[in-house]
């Protein structure tokens, strides 16, 4: 990629990992020449017009329009009209997809802009806690969630039915979440402790729970930091000792489960 240095451009990339990673730009002119990824470029624009050449024709995608660019396909990037623009991406590892997927071939989507209510907001969930890493079960989820939203909107044959929930798996993977509520949980030990890739894991969990093992796991942890409130902790010492990176980290997830921050929780606490 060639980068033009202009006042006005901005680039932020965080590093990649287990088949994902994410960019946050915005440029007043020429962006890109042309170029191509080996992953899929899944990207939402926020404001102003985003060309590209793509597939032999120029698109453009307005503020609140999803982008779906194939792996290896030739593209570049320019603002369209208003001159300036700023968008999100995420580049998804093709094989990550078929994983999740059990096996299918990376699905291929037509429309390469489109208004896409579902994908926009899974984009914007992704992008929550930019630039900070992504937990390995947020990962997963995305993954598996990107997955069947690329199949949803291919032209390829429908997926076959999933199978019954494996709830006893399921089961297994929720009880060990709450006995380790004061860490990180990794994939690779749900894995093991469920006995299911963990891509079938999080399908059979939000079947049978009605939530994704992230989500469950972040709760978990949550409740966890609000007896340690109770008990005097420190909001430091609590967000560390429940696995978040810092303080403001476990204030954004603690104002979106409870709807107030840490700091006014322990105050009502106090008044109590």
């Amino acid at each position: 990629m060639n980068i033009r240095a202009m006042n006005a451009d901005q680039i932020r990339l965080d590093r990649p990992t287990a088949g994902l990673q994410r960019l946050a730009a915005r440029f007043g002119g020429h962006a890109y020449d042309l170029h191509r990824h080996e992953t899929y470029g899944i990207g939402l624009t926020l404001y102003g017009v985003q060309q590209f050449h793509y597939r032999g024709s120029l698109r453009a995608s307005h503020g609140g329009q999803v982008l779906v660019l194939h792996p290896d396909e030739p593209h570049d990037g320019h603002a369209g009209e208003g001159g300036a623009f700023a968008y999100r991406m995420l580049y998804l590892d093709p094989a990550a997809v078929s994983e999740a997927l059990d096996g299918a071939s990376p699905p291929y989507v037509a429309d390469a802009v489109a208004r896409d209510e579902a994908m926009a907001s899974a984009v914007a969930e992704a992008f929550v806690d930019f630039p900070q890493a992504l937990e390995p079960l947020a990962v997963d989820a995305l993954v598996g969630r990107f997955a069947d939203l690329l199949a949803r909107r291919s032209d390829g044959p429908p997926r076959r039915r999933r199978g019954s929930v494996a709830l006893r798996a399921a089961t297994r993977a929720r009880d060990f979440l709450v006995a380790e509520a004061h860490r990180v949980v990794g994939s690779d030990e749900l894995e093991r402790v469920s006995g299911l890739d963990r891509f079938s894991l999080a399908r059979h969990f939000r079947a049978a729970f009605g939530t994704s093992p992230h989500r469950f796991q972040v709760g978990q942890r949550l409740m966890h930091v609000q007896a340690m409130i109770a008990e005097g902790t420190a909001l430091s010492e609590a967000a560390a000792a429940a696995g978040f990176a810092d303080q403001s980290h476990l204030t954004r997830h603690f104002s979106a489960r409870f709807g107030v921050t840490p700091g006014r929780w322990a105050n009502l606490l106090r008044r109590t």
